[in-house]
């Protein structure tokens, strides 16, 4: 049971309801210690007086604003109270906002709101169902922690949840932070580099599953500290995606097309060589289009300087039972059939459950895969038949 952070009263109009407000996020972040380097000694902050340098305790502190060198207004914690009476102890909805007129860069930090007692179970379902029936947020203002915040409460998942905005003038306007920032139509896109990038992005849109995403960085972060402490040599960074060449867009937008196609960004995998080859087959399918040939017949020649043609033997082929058995491996057993019992094991699980199956077997670049990449890598590795077992 987690423990409310604030409590006071939620009101709309004439109605009001006592709640408590809870996080509804927490951060997994390794937490580091400031060491000396070459001992164990950990190194603390303390508040010092700047002028005598004695350490002083929290309970003697309070803020002040400096108006000009050296001097400073002091305001107490109770004077902070005293000009925003009661906003501290309330959240009163001034009025209600339709949820798609307000822009995501407004919303900050999410809350879970929660009746404070059973007895206002009714009231609290009263203004969820509300809120859920119109598509609307109620719009309040409320002091936590010596700070007002602009809130929306809306209704999510069953629950009342505050979010917690920021004031119009705290976005910046992005024309005044980016200086290279392209006018609407300084940059020509012909209709053709348009389609691809849209067929592009056709390819690759999924539904949207937060379990298929993991904070890889936090996890290397994890791998880097057992490798340390198991004596083991820390592996290079993986090097960053160069920038794409203008003057090569065609080109890019089509190995990324045959990239996708071919079951996610190759570049990404590590394995070079298989994206050398994709990306050179995406160039000649480029070329043969702007030339007017067929993709068919390319391909068809490829192949066939390439050598891999099948050879004719001149055995006819068997119509025998015998012929229709799965393949067999050097040690007898069905690897046909195996291989096919792992795909069927492992398409039943999440991105999440996979890269935990990678992470097992120390699977390298797992961070960098798509869920499909994951399971093809887990079937060539043969770890995919220890999930029948699981199931």
């Amino acid at each position: 049971m987690g423990r409310p952070i604030w409590s006071g009263i939620l009101s709309f109009g004439l109605v009001s309801v006592p709640v408590s407000l809870y996080s509804a996020t927490e951060d997994h972040t390794v937490s580091f210690r400031q060491i000396q380097r070459g001992t164990s000694d950990r190194v603390r902050n303390k508040r010092v007086n700047e002028r005598t340098g004695e350490e002083v305790p929290f309970a003697e502190i309070v803020k002040g604003v400096e108006i000009a060198e050296g001097e400073y207004v002091i305001v107490e914690p109770d004077e902070l109270e005293q000009i925003s009476p009661g906003r501290s102890k309330t959240i009163e909805i001034t009025g209600f906002v339709d949820l798609d007129q307000v822009e995501p860069i407004f919303f900050d930090k999410t809350y879970y709101l929660g009746p404070k007692g059973k007895e206002y179970g009714k009231v609290y379902t009263l203004l969820r169902q509300a809120l859920e029936k119109s598509n609307r947020a109620g719009i309040a203002l409320f002091s936590m922690r010596g700070k007002e915040y602009l809130t929306a409460i809306r209704a999510e998942d069953g629950i009342l949840t505050a979010h917690t905005m920021h004031f119009a003038d705290e976005v910046r306007d992005p024309a005044t932070q980016i200086g290279n920032l392209p006018a609407a139509d300084s940059a020509t896109v012909s209709d053709r580099e348009l389609a691809m990038a849209q067929q592009l992005v056709d390819m690759l849109a999924v539904d949207w599953n937060p379990d298929d995403y993991t904070d890889t960085f936090e996890e290397k972060v994890h791998e880097l500290i057992t490798a340390k402490q198991a004596g083991q040599k820390v592996t290079a960074p993986e090097a960053a995606p160069a920038p794409s060449n203008v003057l090569d867009l065609m080109d890019i937008l089509g190995r990324s097309l045959e990239s996708a196609k071919a079951g996610g960004n190759t570049a990404q995998t590590g394995d070079t060589e298989a994206a050398a080859k994709v990306n050179a087959r995406a160039v000649d399918k480029v070329k043969s289009s702007r030339s007017g040939a067929a993709a068919k017949d390319g391909v068809a020649d490829r192949r066939t300087s390439a050598g891999h043609r099948p050879k004719d033997t001149g055995a006819k082929k068997s119509t025998s039972p015998r012929a229709a058995r799965p393949a067999t491996s050097a040690t007898g057993k069905k690897t046909g059939a195996a291989a096919a019992r792992r795909r069927e094991d492992l398409s039943g699980l999440t991105k999440a459950e996979l890269y935990k199956k990678a992470t097992a077997v120390d699977l390298p670049h797992r961070s960098t895969m798509t869920r499909d990449q994951l399971q093809q890598a887990l079937e060539k590795t043969g770890h995919g038949r220890h999930l029948r077992s699981a199931s």
